[in-house]
């Protein structure tokens, strides 16, 4: 019981990794009904480029907010270079394309000299310290993950509720033909939802690296949030962070009280449960009904 605790908080700290990148997928699907399967290797990019940005000078909240700037600019691009002509088609080329723009993206970090193939230590403001919730030891970094995170969700909620572009791409992903008659332009909707979905990937490139350290297997990781999505109904941005927090949790206490190998197998059984008993997941209500 001395344990549960701090393995709570370090579930709950992956799984609001989790639920940033299962964001980014669910805003991208909701937008587009495109699954980015470079999800996952846009999250590794901004490990890297917080790694490049702190190793620089800067400080860990500017690399912080400076790798997600520049993986939403590298979203933004990637839609209206790479995807954008294939609007219309069918999703086998699409997906296609995505998956082959997550492997360029890994073979390219890990043809960098002295950087690609060797796995890295992102230094913290927190690192190696330890605060105490409760009586009980926990590590400071946890605690930041998930600061930062609930800071990250405020600002998406008021993005969404209050500013007109939220408004404007939530009524798009709502009713893409109305939102079409009204002047909305659906290709510059379509561009901010990667730029946000990579902007956000990048955030938990970022806040992983203390928990995982950065190298160019981080995008296998990155795709764990994808039963995250799945879990909460893909799609939905409450879903998305549901599911990621649920999945956070299962991993950490499977892998301290469950046999070895189950915590690797713990995302995937989770998914399982969750469609046998909900098809449409645990937010999918409006998908069930379309």
């Amino acid at each position: 019981m001395d344990a549960f605790l701090p393995l709570a908080i370090a579930g709950i700290a992956l799984g609001c990794v989790y639920a940033l990148v299962a964001l980014g997928f669910a805003l991208i699907y909701q937008a587009t009904t495109v699954v980015n399967f470079a999800h996952g290797e846009l999250m590794m990019l901004g490990g890297f480029v917080g790694l490049a940005l702190v190793s620089s000078g800067w400080p860990w909240w500017l690399a912080l907010a400076g790798a997600a700037l520049a993986c939403a600019l590298f979203g933004l691009l990637a839609e209206r270079v790479i995807l954008r002509p294939l609007t219309g088609q069918v999703h086998i080329p699409i997906v296609m394309t995505t998956l082959g723009l997550g492997f360029m993206l890994k073979g390219g970090i890990t043809m960098l000299p002295g950087a690609g193939a060797e796995t890295h230590a992102m230094p913290t403001p927190f690192a190696g310290q330890v605060a105490t919730v409760a009586g009980v030891p926990v590590a400071a970094d946890h605690l930041l993950v998930i600061a930062v995170t609930a800071l990250v969700g405020g600002l998406l909620f008021a993005f969404f509720s209050f500013a007109t572009p939220g408004k404007t791409l939530r009524a798009t992903a709502q009713n893409p033909l109305g939102a079409r008659l009204v002047g909305i332009a659906p290709g510059r909707m379509h561009g901010l939802a990667w730029a946000l979905g990579a902007g956000l990937a990048a955030l938990a490139g970022v806040l992983l690296a203390p928990i995982t350290f950065v190298h160019a297997q981080m995008g296998l990781i990155g795709i764990k949030a994808l039963p995250a999505a799945v879990i909460g109904g893909f799609g939905s941005i409450g879903g998305a962070v549901a599911g990621g927090l649920l999945l956070g949790l299962v991993e950490s206490f499977a892998g301290f009280y469950a046999p070895d190998g189950i915590k690797d197998v713990a995302a995937w059984l989770l998914v399982l449960a969750v469609l046998l008993w909900r098809p449409a997941g645990l937010f999918g209500q409006q998908q069930e009904n379309t």
